[in-house]
């Protein structure tokens, strides 16, 4: 049997559609161009003063501040309207609080200068630090169309703590020494090193940071203690936190690069991703994909529908997926993972004991499937006592190398159950093994040392293009790996560059010539030639056309060519291969190809 395969261009039709598309979609630019208004022109310094009768002008006003302090105490700033942006004291200078509030308004003539004058702002100092209040006219004072647009921007020393509540705006902070309890109903926050200048070397359990939005974006960069951080809708994206974490989105991406103590991650329906922890994380997503680097603790990972990656883990670890697949490089300890339609792959690599000899896991484990294939390396010097059960499918869903000397009872025909057993180095804590209609492989680490590394470098782009501040620090066989993104693989010019983008937004991929897309093939087991369609006599070809996803997953879209007997094994060989995706941009596209195979007697 042989494997050939047949290069595929582009069909004029396609190119007509693309070029039909890219027509369609410029014109409709260009209409939408000629139809828009003018743009609004920037106001100039004379509009933006109290009183500016020109034409569509505002009308504003700056009031500004100066009050005595101590470092070490708390500004407190509260407003019904406004984005609120906190700076710090230039090193060495005395330690005041200053602020400038612009307030504007669309009013004109004498109504804007009496709403300007009505808005209220008081700033007095307070046995606690300073206290800062904003309040617009009331109703009753405002002209029916008349807006607002509020501004503050305080400055206070380095080691204050900061309490602001605005009902609307954005919240903007330099680098906080104190504490920071942020509040906003539907502005985003950001802000930089929160609890002092040097947030990995503090211990944890101080509560420092407590931010909230009820519909924007959340943006730390380090925290020198506890954090938690809560948006209905919108993203987090976290630094360093040297305590614990509680990140919580109605549905935007959880992103960490550190955390130091407990974390405790939640999204309706948005992706996790955290490259390095240091102790117990429980992570939840209702449906996104959950990526993780290095956890030095136990993990507790759910699901709704989407995969769940995790380069290595030392403690016990819970991993559960309704739909996805489940990839775990390196599990050192007791592992219970699940998912009722995704692939598990899972190396079992416990660490060795000082006094050297086997290796074994702490406690039990379980991996379970539904229709999806479990495959597990194991090191040789493990102890453990191997349980294998498959529901439906017979005997040759169930391959080991033979070094394991698995013992398979069932009967041989595709509905009955089957289970083998294994006893390794003398037994130990059982790791059974359960799959409803999918395969159980079972090889050792180092028949697949490749993959794995292929895999776990994989892991590391990927994290580092979601989280740009990650720089990976394993100390295993891939400590050299580059963690910066991979050039792209399409050099293009612009148009076709543009071409190609279309085709990803239309077909979800990149179509590539077979002969190209083999190179991309980092695994590819041949398919077996069935012994049905030797009896018989078929012969011929298969064709199948697949598709790479992003995570190196190969799996088949449609049989193009061949005979159904022998297109079954082609297709159960494709579902094995792993391949490289496409870079584009910065980020991983999808390929779809063709593949052929060559079934001959010989």
């Amino acid at each position: 049997m042989t494997n050939s395969s047949h290069p595929v261009r582009f069909s004029s039709a396609l190119r007509i559609f693309i070029f039909d598309t890219l027509l369609i979609a410029i014109c409709s630019l260009f209409l939408q161009g000629i139809s828009l208004a003018a743009p609004r022109r920037a106001r100039t310094a004379a509009e933006l003063v109290t009183g500016a009768e020109a034409p569509g002008a505002h009308s504003s006003v700056v009031r500004s501040g100066t009050l005595v302090t101590r470092d070490g105490l708390t500004l407190r700033l509260a407003t019904d309207l406004g984005s609120v942006r906190i700076l710090q004291l230039e090193p060495g200078a005395a330690p005041v609080v200053r602020y400038t509030v612009h307030i504007e308004t669309n009013a004109h003539g004498p109504a804007a200068q009496q709403l300007l004058e009505n808005y209220v702002l008081k700033a007095r100092p307070t046995n606690f630090g300073v206290e800062l209040t904003g309040t617009l006219p009331p109703q009753s004072a405002r002209s029916n169309d008349a807006q607002f647009w509020i501004q503050f921007e305080v400055t206070v020393p380095s080691g204050y703590n900061v309490d602001v509540n605005t009902e609307v705006g954005d919240i903007e902070a330099q680098d906080i020494g104190g504490t920071a309890n942020l509040r906003t109903q539907g502005g985003n926050i950001r802000t930089g090193r929160i609890g002092g200048p040097e947030p990995r070397d503090a211990a944890s359990g101080r509560p420092v940071a407590k931010l909230e939005t009820q519909g924007g974006h959340i943006q730390v960069l380090d925290v020198a203690g506890d954090i938690t951080a809560f948006t209905a809708g919108g993203h987090i994206s976290v630094g360093s936190i040297a305590g614990d974490a509680s990140l919580r989105t109605g549905g935007g991406h959880v992103r960490a690069v550190r955390i130091g103590g407990r974390a405790n991650l939640e999204t309706v329906g948005g992706n996790i991703t955290v490259a390095h922890t240091g102790n117990f994380v429980n992570v939840h997503t209702g449906g996104g994909q959950i990526d993780f680097g290095e956890v030095r603790g136990s993990v507790h990972a759910q699901t709704g529908g989407g995969g769940i990656r995790v380069v290595t883990v030392s403690g016990p670890m819970e991993v559960e997926s309704s739909g996805g697949s489940i990839c775990l490089t390196r599990v050192s300890d007791s592992l219970q993972a699940a998912t009722s339609g995704g692939t598990i792959t899972a190396w079992i690599n416990p660490d060795a004991p000082s006094e050297g000899g086997n290796v074994r896991l702490s406690g039990s484990s379980q991996l379970t499937s539904g229709n999806g294939d479990i495959v597990v390396f194991l090191p040789r010097n493990l102890a453990a006592t191997i349980d294998a059960t498959i529901a439906t499918g017979g005997e040759h869903r169930i391959e080991a190398d033979p070094a394991l000397h698995l013992m398979i009872q069932g009967a041989t025909n595709g509905n009955a159950p089957v289970h083998a057993t294994a006893v390794l180095n003398g037994g130990g804590a059982p790791l059974r093994l359960r799959s409803t209609a999918g395969k159980i492989r079972l090889q050792f680490l180092d028949s697949e040392v490749a993959l794995r590394e292929s895999l776990i470098r994989e892991q590391i782009e990927r994290i580092s293009q979601r989280i740009p501040e990650y720089k990976p620090e394993y100390k295993d066989s891939i400590a050299d790996a580059n963690a910066a993104a991979p050039p792209d693989d399409l050099k293009t010019d612009w148009l076709e560059r543009w071409i190609f983008d279309l085709e990803r937004k239309f077909r979800g991929g990149v179509r590539e010539n077979p002969d190209e897309f083999q190179k991309r093939v980092l695994n590819a087991p041949k398919p077996s030639y069935p012994t049905l369609a030797q009896r018989a006599g078929l012969q011929g070809i298969v064709k199948l056309q697949v598709r790479v996803l992003k995570d190196g997953r190969v799996e088949v879209q449609k049989l193009l060519e061949g005979d159904p007997t022998l297109a079954d094994a082609a297709i159960a060989a494709v579902k094995q291969w792993r391949a490289k995706p496409i870079w584009m941009g910065g980020e991983p596209i999808e390929v779809i190809s063709t593949v052929t195979f060559n079934f001959q007697l010989h």
